[in-house]
């Protein structure tokens, strides 16, 4: 099994769901590739991702939706 992209979006968004789902012991995977503290003149932030394993993606998904009806 192989990991599978939960979430894309703002920074502060990704932690807090990223939060959510280690209180349900979900091991999550941020990918951030944001330049911003390296070239701040450079208004180009891309979206931070989360991914998770698959197979705890049954367990993952109530947390998911529950923060997704909160935004």
């Amino acid at each position: 099994m192989g990991l599978i992209k939960i979430f894309s979006g703002e920074e502060i968004l990704a932690v807090t769901l990223k939060e959510r789902l280690e209180e349900s012991d979900i091991n999550v995977v941020v990918r951030n590739n944001n330049q911003a503290n390296v070239l701040p003149s450079i208004a180009t932030a891309k979206a931070v991702e989360l991914f998770i394993q698959e197979t705890d993606f049954g367990k993952a998904n109530p947390v998911i939706e529950e923060f997704r009806m909160s935004m």
